[in-house]
């Protein structure tokens, strides 16, 4: 078993294209494939959810806070952690999680300022604090945003 003989299980998959009410000869006249009577044979059947008058369960659960769905999740990283890199070392998101600094870039990976930075780097990050730029450039290494 591999990815090129992966195929969904018999009967799962219904072809759909073939037309409803189209006389008996089709296969699927007169009632169309609704039985006969009842809510669900009728036009505008129930909406998704609706169980029949009992309060539906979307709204019998509780929702509790908010949740912004334009938020990013920047994963922040003090230059103390940078100081396990050479002297002359270009750093990036990806050499990070090569070294383990970083599990999961998430939205992006931001140099923060905190802590003593002694090596010359070339940093790539998709964000700095302007403290952590100030101390990459004062030993000649290079903050570059991408």
């Amino acid at each position: 078993m591999d990815l090129s003989n992966l195929r969904p299980a018999d009967g799962s998959k219904q072809s759909d294209n073939f037309r409803r009410g189209r006389g008996h000869g089709s296969g699927n006249g007169k009632t169309a494939g609704k039985g006969h009577k009842g809510q669900k044979a009728r036009s505008g059947a129930p909406r998704p959810g609706f169980e029949g008058g009992q309060m539906p369960l979307y709204r019998r659960l509780p929702k509790r806070g908010f949740k912004c769905r334009n938020s990013k999740t920047i994963i922040g990283i003090n230059l103390s952690a940078l100081e396990i890199f050479e002297d002359g070392a270009t750093v990036t998101v990806d050499t990070l999680i090569e070294t383990g600094i970083v599990r999961n870039p998430r939205d992006g990976v931001k140099i923060l300022g905190n802590g003593e930075l002694t090596k010359k780097l070339n940093v790539q990050a998709d964000a700095f604090s302007a403290k952590a730029v100030e101390k990459i450039e004062a030993l000649g290494g290079k903050a570059e945003v991408i």
